[in-house]
């Protein structure tokens, strides 16, 4: 993510800055309000990570001054100002989270997930699974392949949806057993053979090819071409 820091501390700042780009993301350092407000304004950044205390123009004035702006990038405040009505006016002024100073950086780290998780947009529940020439209509419960309706009952359906989920990585038996069956290990059973010999004669026989191959000793995998 990208991420504006206004923090006047010479020793703080820093910190933040090296910490998140450490984690991974892109970071804007200002040091005073003014110039972090006309970066705000002139930039995309996913989040605001503000002092309140800083020369130019208080932080809880920038935050303000880009909700006016409608700027909505998800915001915290990282301030020594902790009392219960400072906080209060944080929040009401639009931040995210409020955190009191002095912070692990884990913590903070722990906070921006959480902001950018709740501010992310919800993708739509997916209704439809494809893999190579395969699709699956989740709602429906119907299986094509090359166009073709493909008749599977109720577990074979699910057997081929964990194989399609994980496309190209190892399903053990047990793992099979669990998602599909709600099982735990059971050496004794052939419940899972059975169904993927069932499914492998519907899906694989008619059309002449191999989708799921048999890793000995390890379990299965889906490989569609």
């Amino acid at each position: 993510m990208r991420m504006l820091v206004l923090e006047d501390d010479a020793t703080l700042g820093p910190w933040i800055e090296n910490g998140l780009r450490e984690a991974g993301h892109v970071v804007d350092l200002f040091q005073n309000g003014k110039d972090a407000l006309v970066g705000a304004m002139g930039a995309p950044y996913d989040i605001l990570i503000l002092d309140r205390m800083v020369p130019g123009l208080d932080g809880l004035s920038v935050l303000k001054a880009l909700r006016q702006a409608k700027i909505d990038a998800p915001a915290i405040f990282l301030t020594a100002l902790g009392e219960v009505d400072d906080r209060v006016e944080g929040l009401r002024a639009g931040s995210d989270d409020y955190l009191v100073k002095p912070f692990a950086f884990a913590e903070l780290l722990a906070r921006l997930e959480v902001i950018s998780r709740r501010n992310a947009p919800q993708a739509e529940p997916t209704s439809e699974l494809t893999a190579g020439d395969i699709t699956l209509d989740l709602h429906r419960r119907s299986c094509h392949r090359q166009g073709q309706l493909v008749d599977l009952n109720p577990k074979e359906f699910q057997l081929l949806e964990v194989f399609m989920r994980s496309n190209g990585r190892v399903q053990t038996r047990t793992m099979l057993l669990e998602r599909v069956w709600d099982m735990s290990f059971d050496p004794t059973t052939s419940v899972v053979e059975t169904h993927i010999s069932r499914l492998r004669g519907k899906i694989e026989k008619p059309f002449g090819d191999t989708l799921i191959r048999t890793i000995r000793g390890t379990g299965y995998i889906f490989e569609p071409a």
